[in-house]
């Protein structure tokens, strides 16, 4: 019997590619350094700078009602929350006293806001992976969302709709119609995104079982929003920090323990749902009153540190204020949900494969200009 030992000659070489920033899962301002041995990736090195605009600076220059519309150029799909987040930064350091109908309209187009980001990132992501369709039927449902907008302040995207003590003007006779029409026609479409592509096997073998985050590195890494709790992690700041209309109306904070690909889409599907609730539970119920409380033209903080969080479609997004008193902050610091879930993406992505990474970024929902400001 012959015992010759085979001589293998095959011998493992890592090297690195760029994914990205010209690429259509990085949407052209976001490379990514990715270190790989055959197909099983070893590294990934986000490297950011290709849309920084110095924003928190410019900020320092602004009175801050201007700062208000800069802050829907940071993550545009939640511009409205955004704007929010100043505003009540400002509210609260005033020690201003706003109107009801006020909290309870911002609390209604926020959680518009949070179903038109979450359809846009499910027809995005699907065709990411293949899926052609779902971006048909995403947009689709955004759409009505957006002609809302448009017909209530003027804008379907960048709103500035809010400003320091509420409204820039109140909202349209035909709001709580076409509001209530789009509930009814999104309730019968919601089921179709898991006909679609929620039980499609071919999207759940890509799906199950990839870039796993645990409970205790979500914490660790700073993760929020979806992919926070997908983990596990209860840090929905509407639940544990209330704002605006939140402490009128009961919602199920979604919460997943599977940490996967596939529990970061879940979360975000079954949250759609909760938006409805949301929405449904204040419709009918919106205070008469003043859209706004009176501010000085010229509005200036007390000397001090201000911070307020809220709840974007991405997660926790924080707002820092130092002012010395005059009408510009002294400093201004913005903490992005996508910094912090951009920061986990090497850890979670180390040992799959170079074909898995692309649904793993995609379930981090990551909107560039949010983190690279």
């Amino acid at each position: 019997m012959d015992t010759t030992p085979i001589i293998n000659n095959f011998k493992s070489e890592e090297y690195q590619i760029n994914m990205g920033p010209q690429h259509p899962a990085t949407h052209g301002v976001l490379r990514l350094l990715l270190t790989i041995d055959g197909e099983i990736i070893k590294r990934v090195e986000p490297d950011l700078g290709y849309i920084h605009r110095s924003i928190e600076k410019m900020c320092e220059r602004d009175s801050y009602q201007q700062i208000v519309h800069l802050t829907d150029r940071m993550d545009y799909l939640s511009s409205h929350i955004n704007n929010e987040a100043v505003c009540l930064t400002v509210e609260n350091a005033l020690q201003l006293e706003i109107p009801e109908r006020v909290k309870v309209i911002r609390t209604i187009i926020a959680e518009l806001t949070r179903i038109a980001s979450h359809t846009l990132w499910w027809g995005v992501m699907g065709m990411d992976v293949g899926a052609l369709t779902t971006y048909f039927y995403g947009f689709r449902d955004r759409e009505m969302i957006n002609d809302i907008f448009e017909e209530t302040c003027g804008a379907r995207l960048t709103m500035n709709y809010n400003i320091p003590g509420g409204l820039m003007f109140d909202i349209h006779p035909n709001f709580v119609k076409r509001t209530k029409e789009f509930i009814a026609h999104f309730k019968t479409k919601l089921p179709e995104y898991d006909l679609l592509l929620s039980n499609n096997i071919i999207f759940r073998k890509r799906m199950e079982g990839i870039g796993i985050l645990t409970k205790e590195d979500a914490i660790s890494f700073g993760a929020s929003g979806p992919v926070g709790r997908a983990s596990g992690y209860s840090c929905d700041v509407r639940k544990h920090h209330s704002y605006s209309a939140y402490d009128k109306v009961k919602f199920n904070e979604i919460l997943k323990t599977e940490g996967d690909t596939y529990a970061r889409y879940q979360v975000r599907i079954l949250e759609m749902w909760e938006s409805l609730s949301i929405i449904e539970q204040l419709i009918d119920n919106i205070p008469e009153g003043e859209f706004f409380a009176k501010t000085n033209t010229v509005i200036k903080l007390p000397e001090g540190e201000f911070y307020q969080k809220v709840e974007t479609a991405r997660g926790e997004l924080g707002v820092y204020i130092v002012s010395t008193g005059t009408k510009n902050p002294y400093r201004m610091k913005f903490r992005s949900p996508g910094f912090s879930n951009l920061s986990l993406l090497n850890h979670i992505a180390v040992g799959g494969k170079i074909g898995d990474l692309v649904a793993t970024m995609a379930t981090l929902d990551l909107v560039i200009p949010d983190i690279d400001r």
